[in-house]
């Protein structure tokens, strides 16, 4: 590795890092990353650990701002499940499949406006959504909710819908995860997926909506890190010429910029090394670097630095690709801070609220719309006294993480006092949580009950036992209504949860 001089950097030095969207740890910038920002860093990633409030980000990214002002604030915030705004109360809005449910455009562009409202409040500027996978595997580990559904012209005019609302914002659109990660039974967090279908359905299903969001002008796109024979038998579409050049560039015709899926995920790290990773990403037609969800510090921007300049000096990467890709990220922020100037979205730290109140709101409309209620062979009577809300909680994939709040429980025990709440596991059985209900209706929550036989079996021990048991499914709804009344919230966002409480409660 070569080891550069420090100072003020040279332009290849400078390039290098522009291209880079790294992470890091704290509320507030360290100072590390404002000496990087003002030596040419020009991409800065957010995540829940850097999030307590709308008035702390508003000031992390002005602290940002004030080292240099056209620095791209990138965040991962999908609204749903995947929430970074509101990591430890749950998401004001429903996720993608929730939206599409409903089918309504229009409400789909309200929301993902409201969304980039909040977020350029608070100085952000680059949101890496929406996911425009279809859906078309229902044991998926890593998309389900997150996608608009499995019909592709569905995904599309959604994703569209997203993608203006985000805009008109003034928050740049990330459409994710090109060419599809809809068809895979892997999560790339932890290996390489394998898309084995031929050409015919890669453009018929999987490329439909990113066509779409392409016209809609999208302003930059994620790369997956998935293998598709049909288009590069060798290398996932992160680090495949064929498919981020001869596919996205050429064939499709999308000029704007490319960003990576995060290259400490195992499909890449675990293969490659995310520096090599990294230079080949860029010799691919990459333009920006995703790095930091787990790798979050100084050492890991130097150490890519170096790399991408090493690559450049012994001709593995050619310097005009690397020019190249850092005028696209300028152009981005050219983009965004002119957007900032015109007054797109609220200055930072204006109208900052987090989260709306029970029975307001665009996302809580959106939720209760998406709403299906199948009862049960009995008239659906809510519970006189307090219920007992039983979460059969499924290990969360990496990239919802575990750390934000889901289920009905919160709002029942507001709407019903006197309700319980418990949490089990692929353990449980229902005999347990028979016995910490005692006389209280059962109110058994669930997600993706048909990828989880140990969630299937303590339903049916449950239903067997007490057939009054209201069940909440808040993923796919893949299964059979069952129960005296069965809600699909598709998504558990805050406001999903809130939906259902309040057919629960009766209110």
């Amino acid at each position: 590795m070569t080891t550069l001089v420090h100072g003020t950097p040279d332009t290849l030095t400078r390039d290098a890092l522009t291209v880079l969207q790294p992470g890091f740890v704290g509320t507030a910038p360290p100072d590390w990353l404002l000496r990087r920002v003002g030596e040419g860093l020009s991409a800065v990633g957010l995540f829940g650990r850097n999030i307590t409030g709308p008035e702390q980000l508003a000031a992390l990214t002005a602290r940002l701002r004030a080292e240099r002002e056209d620095v791209l604030v990138a965040i991962d915030e999908e609204g749903g499940d995947v929430t970074r705004l509101e990591v430890r109360a749950g998401s004001s809005f429903p996720g993608n499949l929730a939206l599409g449910v409903v089918d309504d455009p229009d409400l789909t562009r309200a929301v993902a406006h409201e969304l980039g409202r909040r977020l350029a409040a608070c100085g952000v500027d680059l949101n890496w959504a929406p996911s425009a996978d279809v859906n078309s595997n229902p044991d998926n580990p890593v998309i389900g909710v997150r996608s608009f559904g499995a019909d592709p012209a569905l995904a599309a005019r959604h994703t569209v819908a997203y993608v203006e609302g985000m805009q008109a914002a003034g928050v740049a659109a990330c459409t994710k995860h090109f060419p599809g990660h809809g068809d895979t039974n892997v999560d790339s967090h932890l290996a390489t997926p394998r898309i084995d279908v031929d050409l015919d359905t890669l453009h018929a299903r999987e490329l439909v909506p990113f066509r779409a969001a392409i016209a809609a002008d999208t302003k930059s796109v994620m790369s997956a890190h998935i293998l598709l024979p049909a288009l590069d038998p060798d290398r996932p579409a992160t680090l495949s010429p064929r498919i981020l050049t001869g596919l996205l560039r050429r064939e499709l015709g999308y000029e704007g910029l490319i960003v990576t899926d995060g290259m400490e995920m195992q499909a890449i790290s675990a293969v490659y090394g995310i520096e090599r990773g990294s230079v080949l990403a860029l010799a691919a037609g990459a333009d920006a670097i995703c790095v930091g969800g787990g790798l979050a510090d100084e050492e890991t921007v130097l150490r890519l630095r170096d790399a991408l300049v090493t690559a450049v000096r012994t001709g593995e990467l050619p310097e005009e690709r690397l020019a190249d890709a850092a005028a696209r990220v300028r152009a981005l922020a050219s983009w965004t801070r002119a957007h900032r100037a015109r007054g797109a979205g609220p200055e930072p730290g204006a109208e900052v609220q987090e989260g709306t109140a029970p029975g307001t709101g665009i996302g809580l409309e959106a939720a209760r719309r998406a709403l299906r209620v199948t009862p049960g062979a009995q008239p659906y009577a809510p519970p006189a006294a307090g219920a007992y809300v039983a979460s059969f909680t499924p290990v969360a994939n990496i990239a919802v993480g575990d750390e934000t709040p889901w289920g009905v429980g919160a709002e029942l025990e507001r709407l019903l006092p006197g309700t319980r709440t418990g949490s089990y596991g692929p353990e449980a059985a229902a005999e347990d949580v028979l016995r910490a209900a005692g006389e209280r209706r059962v109110v058994a929550v669930v997600r993706d009950a048909h990828r989880h036989a140990w969630m299937r079996e303590a339903l049916d021990g449950l239903l067997a036992a007490r057939p009054d048991t209201v069940v909440v499914e808040m993923g796919l709804n893949q299964a059979p209504p069952r129960g005296a009344l069965h809600i699909a919230t598709y998504g558990a966002a805050r406001v999903c949860g809130t939906a259902a409480a309040e057919v629960v409660a009766g209110v």
